[in-house]
């Protein structure tokens, strides 16, 4: 005979998954394995208030999956926050697998996670993100029609999110500075994987200084000699002479040890999570007179990008709609220095405001 108990408020208040989940108000998480295929995925589903929720998935070598479950719960709750302040009628998802993405990938991964993505019946949208690219979505797509970002269609989002870091970058300089010129100006970037090397190409036609950093010694040589970028090393990069510092690689850059060290007035990248602890880092961050472009505002190019896929909109209309986030994140750091709030609390205001209003009325999604 198999014993049950009786679960108490006080056995989910210890249990990590559950506690976790109610942190951040998530809705709920799919946990994924096959054991043939080696695959080994969370999938979570924080918010569907505004629609179905959309967001990449990211293959990363996470040291366990604690580890994983973290970055995944706090990356689907910024896609919710992404989507909301972006005006797009979706909610917030994300997905991680578990593994190396130079030496795990393999169609029966892949189309196995198609598999789990399908079971959630399009709740949940994939799409590309950290270690995935479009022909990984191929396989995705032979296992369900909920992924976007596929060849031939929108693609690979990269070039639109670094249009949106840049225009977004530029209105920080127009706040900062007083002109959005960012010619002349000293600009670290942090890792130049495709948004990193798109942000450095907008750069350097600019006539911007621009310093690098990245694990990936092919990727440094290769951005340093297109584009004449001075190569940095990985701890060097906070402690150089800059203008701006634009982290576009992992998230949790900016802490107490990298806040003692940078001399920047601007902290404007595309990475996700930027801030180590939003509360701590971001009230750091306004009281040492930087501007700080939100991270899920400054990057909502790539989602940008995947909605004009699913609404039937052309590319001149994702353009478009890119461009807008210099007038977004200019509004949002106006307002943190008028009413001396840091950004991220202004963002996260404005996001939860459309979502509040549209939660009293359904949309018909």
């Amino acid at each position: 005979m198999i014993e049950t108990r009786k679960i108490t408020a006080e056995d989910l208040v210890d249990n990590p998954v559950i506690a976790a989940m109610s942190q951040y108000n998530h809705e709920q998480l799919l946990f994924c394995n096959d054991n043939d295929s080696g695959l080994k995925a969370i999938i979570a589903v924080h918010n569907t208030t505004l629609g179905p929720a959309l967001g990449g998935t990211r293959m990363w070598m996470y040291n366990n999956e604690i580890e994983a479950l973290n970055d995944v719960l706090r990356l689907s709750r910024g896609m919710t926050y992404k989507n909301s302040i972006s005006g797009l009628n979706l909610g917030g998802g994300k997905a991680v697998i578990i593994g190396n993405s130079k030496t795990m990938k393999s169609e029966a991964l892949f189309r196995r996670f198609g598999k789990f993505v399908n079971s959630l019946a399009g709740k949940y949208i994939t799409a590309e993100d950290v270690g995935i690219n479009p022909l990984d979505m191929t396989w995705v797509n032979m296992e369900t029609d909920h992924v976007v970002g596929l060849p031939g269609k929108s693609g690979d989002p990269s070039p639109i999110t670094a249009l949106g870091t840049y225009v977004g970058m530029k209105a920080c300089a127009k706040k900062q500075f007083g002109s959005d010129s960012l010619a002349g100006k000293k600009i670290a970037v942090q890792g130049v994987g495709h948004v990193g090397e798109y942000l450095v190409k907008h750069l350097r036609e600019e006539n911007a200084e621009v310093f690098i950093s990245d694990i990936d010694q092919d990727s440094l040589k290769h951005v340093s000699n297109t584009y004449g970028a001075k190569v940095v090393g990985l701890d060097e990069i906070y402690d150089i002479d800059m203008d701006i510092y634009a982290p576009c690689a992992l998230g949790a850059t900016v802490n107490d040890d990298t806040l003692n060290r940078l001399k920047c007035s601007i902290i404007a990248g595309s990475a996700n999570n930027q801030l180590a602890n939003e509360v701590i880092h971001g009230q750091a961050v306004l009281d040492r007179g930087i501007v700080y472009a939100p991270d899920y505002a400054i990057n909502a190019g790539g989602v940008i990008n995947v909605y004009a896929e699913l609404t039937n909109n052309t590319p001149e209309w994702a353009l478009h709609k890119a461009e807008g986030i210099y007038n977004t994140i200019y509004e949002i750091i106006k307002r943190s220095s008028d009413e001396n709030i840091p950004a991220y609390a202004i963002a996260n205001k404005v996001a939860e405001e459309r979502i509040e209003a549209v939660g009293k009325v359904k949309l018909p999604y």
